[in-house]
């Protein structure tokens, strides 16, 4: 991927850093286990299209028939389990994702960024939870991605005491979970299930609603055909698909600027990119940018404020404390913290791998 001097310059040091930081880094989430995105086993279960397409809003999960069994998440036929590189900060919740798309439509790649552009009727699943104490893992809630006639539309489901079904929650609701940390610790979270509208918010690209997941180049974890191909073969994928950049998971053995960006884009860029809701601020955060302002380093805030800290520039290379991205990622006071939805704590892994990132900049250079 192309990158302008200062990027090149803080590259240098990183790649010599890069195994340093790696085992000083406490243990980060990284992208989704891989090994829990291996293909169903056959079941006579079909995914009911018309809730899928006409329904409305269907109030039970079950309604959808996406899930062959619903306690177990076991998936109908045709239902897809897949995996991120690097996967969304979301207070340290665990996530199962599943893809449906009707058998033989047309799934198409743009050949630009590589994203995946799914055909009406497709349905991304996503599962949030926490295992218990046993290990075993608990549904929070399910959150649906449908694309209708209309678009995509965004829905909620929270999961009741026993699992056996989760009711829809337009409005959205808080919770206190017993919540188990990648060190093995147990914490009492607020979490949060979003409203019908703050998902559309993070899922906003020109106004309109669009999945952020499934990109080439967050799905292919660079160890071979593995995930690409099983999604080709089951055909959620085209059989010929364009060159694009792949993203390493978070806490691979790859270089620190190439983690680091991973993190932004799967965490941030959703909003900073040219065409979503914060493409105002100029800060553009996706894997592939290239341009050193634009990504924060010595830019200057478009509007200073109470969320600056106190601090002049997006990015200060060389020096993380006195950079606004790490002030405001490390902030979950509303008004401040940044992303805005979707964690209620901080994500300290996340923070240091930024944190070391910045501060392995090479402070005397400046942005062309």
């Amino acid at each position: 991927m192309a990158r302008n001097s200062v990027i090149t310059k803080s590259l240098i040091r990183t790649v010599m850093l890069a195994s340093l930081v790696m085992m000083a880094l406490p243990a980060l989430s990284g992208g989704d286990n891989m090994d829990a995105a291996q293909p169903p086993a056959a079941n006579n279960q079909s995914v009911n299209e018309e809730a899928i397409l006409n329904g409305g809003y269907v109030r039970n999960l079950s309604e959808f028939g996406l899930f062959a069994d619903l306690t177990a998440l076991e998936p109908a036929n045709n239902v897809h389990p897949y995996a991120l590189n690097a996967a969304l900060f979301s207070d340290y919740a665990q996530k199962k994702r599943l893809i449906y798309v009707p058998v033989g439509s047309d799934v198409g790649v743009d050949d630009i960024n590589a994203v995946v552009q799914l055909p009406v009727g497709s349905v991304l699943v996503k599962t949030f939870g926490y295992p218990d104490a046993e290990g075993v893992f608990k549904s929070v809630e399910t959150r649906l991605l449908l694309h209708r006639p209309e678009g995509w539309v965004a829905l909620p489901y929270i999961w009741n005491e026993d699992r056996s079904d989760a009711k829809l929650a337009l409005g959205g609701r808080r919770m206190m979970v017993d919540a188990t940390l990648p060190d093995g610790s147990r914490q009492q979270i607020s979490y949060a299930v979003p409203n019908k509208n703050q998902c559309k918010g993070c899922h906003s690209l020109d106004n309109i609603v669009t999945p952020i997941g499934p990109k080439l180049r967050n799905l292919n974890n660079g160890d071979g055909p593995g995930q690409i191909a099983r999604l080709q073969k089951a055909g959620v994928l085209p059989d010929i698909l364009p060159d694009h950049p792949v993203m390493p998971a978070i806490d691979a053995q790859a270089p620190l600027a190439d983690r680091a960006r991973a993190y932004l884009d799967i965490n941030c860029s959703h909003c900073h990119n040219r065409k979503g809701p914060a493409s105002n601020s100029g800060l553009f955060l996706t894997y592939q940018e290239d341009n050193a302002v634009a990504l924060g380093i010595g830019k200057r805030p478009v509007a200073a404020g109470r969320g600056s800290g106190g601090r002049d520039f997006a990015i200060a290379p060389g020096h993380a404390d006195q950079s606004i991205m790490l002030y405001r990622m490390g902030s979950i006071e509303p008004g401040i913290a940044m992303p805005e939805l979707g964690r209620n704590v901080n994500d300290e892994a996340g923070l240091a791998l930024i944190g070391a990132w910045i501060d392995a900049m090479d402070s005397s250079a400046k942005p062309e």
